[in-house]
């Protein structure tokens, strides 16, 4: 059986073929990569990865105040 010169890659895929599927693989890489720094930057807004001056002891207080807020507002 003769062996096909525009499929003989490893992937069994032909030039054009290979160009697509890195073209629609590239747009998912870039996708997935825009949501995850939307969402880092989200989860870094609502709670810093590193603490400030006071320590993780200053979100505690912060964390108090906003459950003594939440207790009033909603009771």
């Amino acid at each position: 059986m003769a062996r096909d010169p525009s499929t003989d890659t490893l992937s069994g895929l032909t030039a054009q073929e290979a160009k697509e599927f890195h073209r629609l693989f590239m747009l998912g890489f870039i996708g997935f990569t825009v949501i995850a720094i939307i969402a880092h930057f989200l989860v870094w807004s609502w709670r810093p990865w590193f603490p400030g001056v006071g320590g993780y002891a200053e979100l505690q207080g912060t964390a108090a105040h906003v459950a003594q807020l939440a207790q009033t507002f909603f009771g």
